[in-house]
């Protein structure tokens, strides 16, 4: 727009060659609320299309470039005006010069690194987009389009149970096993609770998922604490020799992968905390961490591709041998 706000404008949209087939994924806004963005994994190319279409038809449109850009970046809440890019690509769609009708300009992103996964957290924001600009001498027109990372992980090769002993001495003796401490995000948690010695009247216990989320560095660290599930072990008082089987399914709970020191700007960690009530309501608890990693299809998926595949080689050398015997008859 010019000075006197009478000159050309425009309106930028962005468009993914494979929008129409591309599945999408919900995720959390900062306002809690939850929203659909394309989905993507590591290193897989982002293409489309920017569409620039003009307003005043007529009138030329003035800039100084056109580009798009592929941003990763962390935002710490706590620090609004500092953006912490750890991606960052840059194609230019057009040199500097006018527009005089609506156009479209193509682009690729070729195997992107996507190194970590987007999330929306307490106190930060990993974030990828695509943002699209036209340079101009007063202001510049731009537009972004959020879209949702997820990383991917293999079942992993060291996968200990956990088995501790907690308690007060002469009067709480408890002894809780866990079967793995690694969990993928609709795994099922599966232990026991053995009680050995009770001299305390307890009246409640259960188990709770807590996620950790640590902000920060140095002096300025940063901790939140947020329960995503209590599941009740017991109502009532247990007994000496005692056994509590315990089943907790996370598909249902909102959880993501364990992140550990992501850009050396945050990390992400889960524990289960055990706790018990007693009469008096005095909590004891115990935590014990746990790993949560995100399992992907792609086994599935390549091993229905290996069976498609065999499908077509069994059927082109049935169709081989059938031609071969048709042209032995012949002659």
């Amino acid at each position: 727009m010019s000075f006197f706000g009478f000159g050309q404008t425009a309106e930028i949209d962005i468009v993914l060659n494979d929008g129409e087939t591309r599945k999408k994924a919900e995720h959390k806004t900062e306002d809690g609320k939850k929203d659909k963005y394309f989905l993507f994994y590591d290193g897989e190319t982002v293409s489309g299309k920017v569409n620039v279409t003009l307003k005043t038809p007529g009138k030329r449109l003035e800039h100084y470039g056109i580009k798009i850009e592929f941003v990763g970046q962390i935002d710490l809440y706590y620090d609004r005006g500092n953006h912490h890019e750890f991606v960052s690509l840059v194609k230019d769609l057009a040199r500097p010069g006018e527009l005089s009708q609506s156009q479209t300009f193509d682009f690729e992103f070729t195997h992107v690194e996507k190194p970590y996964e987007s999330y929306t957290g307490q106190n930060v924001k990993l974030r990828y987009f695509l943002r699209a600009t036209i340079s101009r001498r007063l202001n510049d027109i731009s537009k972004e389009m959020d879209i949702v990372v997820q990383t991917l992980c293999s079942y992993p090769e060291l996968n200990s149970s956990i088995k501790m002993e907690v308690g007060i001495e002469d009067c709480l003796h408890i002894e809780f096993e866990y079967n793995k401490s690694k969990y993928h995000l609709r795994d099922v948690i599966v232990g026991k609770i053995y009680f050995l010695l009770v001299r305390i009247k307890i009246k409640h216990m259960e188990i709770d998922i807590i996620k950790r989320e640590t902000t920060g560095t140095g002096p300025s660290v940063y901790h939140e604490n947020d329960t995503i599930a209590k599941y009740e072990i017991m109502d009532g008082a247990p007994v000496k020799g005692e056994s509590i089987p315990i089943r907790l399914f996370l598909a249902g709970y909102e959880l993501t992968p364990t992140m550990r020191d992501i850009n050396k700007k945050f990390s992400v960690r889960y524990y289960l905390n055990l706790v018990l009530i007693d009469e008096e309501e005095r909590r004891y608890f115990k935590q014990q961490e746990i790993t949560l990693w995100r399992k992907g299809d792609i086994v599935r998926r390549s091993m229905s591709q290996q069976a498609s595949i065999a499908a077509q080689r069994f059927e082109g050398s049935n169709s081989e041998t059938a031609s071969a015997q048709a042209k032995e008859e012949s002659n």
